[in-house]
């Protein structure tokens, strides 16, 4: 999918599920296909200021276990120093805000590029948010822990999705390198490979999104499951010192 001022919203692909129980919820959708993904984004688009100057930072919940919904919670807790995260308009984004990582995250799945959005980038940093890199709206979660270590943070969570699920593979290596500790969420999962899973297992939790894979491959080794009709899995328990999952 992208979205441009010229063309709007483009389907680029056939999707690749034909139904989630999530994208019902959100949006009344029973049988997903190109035409009812264009609408899905065209109403957050309206409601949202999805992809726009006019985006709208509302910190309400909107699922129980969701990645910015954990988040907030470990910082408003004070579990956690920080959390990278990826916004669209700004890329990859070091933030200590509970509210804000909730706004950012509330409905935004699977961002692969981006573009700088000055007045998101502004919002985010009235926040006292951190921008990767204000000049491309990359993202990079790599480069994005590494800046929170160089801002002095030393417990830090991130989110990977899915198509980037070798970067968690290279911030396990980070940790020992920069004397941290890194709480991974692998997120945005639905189109997974077994190539993946070998990163994936890495993490702290994963999300099953809509892929069969991850149930078959990660359930079995969770040491926690969350939820039931998209189940998300904790892969590792962490002490109150570094950190506390749930």
């Amino acid at each position: 999918m992208r979205i441009s001022r010229k063309d709007g919203v483009e389907v680029l692909t056939e999707p690749t599920v034909e139904y989630c129980p999530l994208h019902e919820s959100l949006y009344g959708t029973k049988n997903i296909d190109k035409e009812s993904v264009r609408r899905s984004v065209e109403m957050k688009i309206a409601r949202g200021g999805f992809c726009c100057p006019n985006r709208n930072f509302d910190a309400e919940p909107i699922v129980a276990y969701g990645a910015s919904e954990m988040m907030r919670v470990w910082l408003e807790k004070q579990l956690i120093d920080c959390a990278v995260v990826v916004c669209e308009g700004a890329g990859t984004v070091i933030v200590t805000d509970g509210k804000l990582v909730q706004s950012i995250g509330a409905r935004l799945t699977g961002i692969v590029k981006t573009s700088p959005i000055r007045r998101i980038i502004r919002h985010i940093e009235a926040k006292r948010g951190a921008i990767l890199d204000k000049a491309t709206a990359r993202i990079d979660q790599v480069e994005g822990v590494k800046r929170a270590s160089d801002l002095g943070f030393k417990r830090v969570a991130v989110s990977v999705a899915g198509f980037q699920a070798k970067a968690i593979s290279e911030i396990r290596k980070l940790e020992s390198h920069f004397n941290m500790n890194a709480l991974i969420f692998s997120v945005c999962n639905t189109c997974v490979t077994m190539k993946d899973v070998q990163h994936i297992s890495k993490a702290d939790i994963a999300c099953t999104s809509a892929s069969r894979i991850l149930r078959n491959k990660i359930g079995s080794k969770a040491v926690l499951q969350l939820g039931v009709t998209i189940p998300v899995y904790a892969l590792t328990i962490r002490e109150r010192g570094s950190f506390w999952l749930i």
